[in-house]
């Protein structure tokens, strides 16, 4: 466990090792024989949760939770509950008006789950800084956070209805700001975007809407003198050059991504990147063996801004 060496590989720094992030999430649950929605709702068992996942992994950062629906349930989403992975949303205040137009109002560190976040963040963090392990907090970004309020015609509106999007857009990058402050102010010492949906469009689209609506929580997060990333999903080569160029201090991709294509792509940028161990293919489904992949991974990686974790 070595949380300055993973804060440097996240600013693209050279590392003795690469270090590693397990993005346990609701495996944190299963680890503690406790149904998943129970933990996401008990800050104690949430901590519980992430700090013995974090020593069972020796790992050198993990996140204090991974759920993409805290920050629209905190602005007025409903979600519907699972035993087995994280809620999901299940209304969209934003189909057929703006946020302004819905009332939509910016969170406080009252709304919807944060205070129980703030309260498992107080009870895991001494912890984890014992552990010599950095703990990460992770915000919907802002094309993902838009899908949550709109619903999937924000993926038409971005080219039909521009004027509506950007209202959408701009709304949820300022709910991603307040969320960057929150975990900055629970002690986070890297807070990263999550947009995994900005890899289905155009490099265009991706710096119309997704570049400028990341930019105030990017601030937040640097001026609070913490570690920043964006993290994105799927096939996204097409926009992998404005991933490097959004501001981030690094980025993290997953299993679809070749990583000798990414490390270059970085190494070019000068920021940090991570991923790529083949989170279904080889942890979920056991069709290659996970050993191998991850000594393919970290041969590719290297040890130069590179952070070993999940694709």
């Amino acid at each position: 466990m070595a949380k300055q060496m993973l804060i440097d590989a996240y600013r693209g720094k050279r590392t003795a090792k690469a270090p590693w992030v397990p993005y346990a999430g609701v495996h944190c649950a299963f680890l503690i024989n406790e149904p998943a929605d129970k933990m996401l709702k008990d800050a104690a068992l949430l901590a519980k949760g992430v700090v013995n996942a974090a020593k069972r992994y020796k790992a050198d950062g993990i996140p204090l939770l991974f759920d993409l629906s805290v920050e629209a349930n905190s602005v007025g989403c409903d979600l519907k509950w699972w035993g087995d992975n994280v809620p999901s949303v299940t209304n969209h205040p934003c189909s057929n008006q703006t946020p302004a137009q819905a009332g939509l109002k910016l969170p406080t560190k009252e709304s919807g789950r944060w205070p129980v976040i703030y309260e498992a963040a107080k009870i895991a963090k001494p912890q984890l800084e014992e552990a010599d392990c950095a703990m990460m907090g992770l915000f919907c970004g802002p094309l993902t956070l838009a899908s949550h309020l709109a619903g999937v015609r924000i993926f038409t509106d971005v080219y039909k209805h521009k004027d509506f999007a950007h209202e959408v857009l701009k709304f949820s990058g300022k709910v991603g700001a307040v969320a960057a402050q929150f975990y900055a102010d629970m002690g986070c010492d890297i807070i990263a975007i999550v947009d995994p949906v900005a890899s289905q469009i155009k490099s265009e689209t991706f710096k119309e809407f997704v570049t400028p609506n990341c930019q105030e929580a990017i601030k937040v997060i640097h001026d609070a003198g913490k570690t920043s990333s964006f993290f994105i999903c799927g096939d996204a080569t097409k926009v992998m050059e404005d991933v490097c160029k959004i501001g981030t201090h690094g980025f993290a991709i997953d299993e679809q991504l070749n990583l000798v294509f990414i490390r270059d792509l970085a190494r070019k940028h000068g920021v940090g990147f991570g991923g790529n161990l083949k989170l279904t293919l080889a942890l979920s489904l056991g069709l290659l063996s996970s050993r191998e992949d991850a000594i393919v991974s970290l041969a590719a990686g290297g040890q130069h801004g590179y952070t070993f974790a999940p694709g």
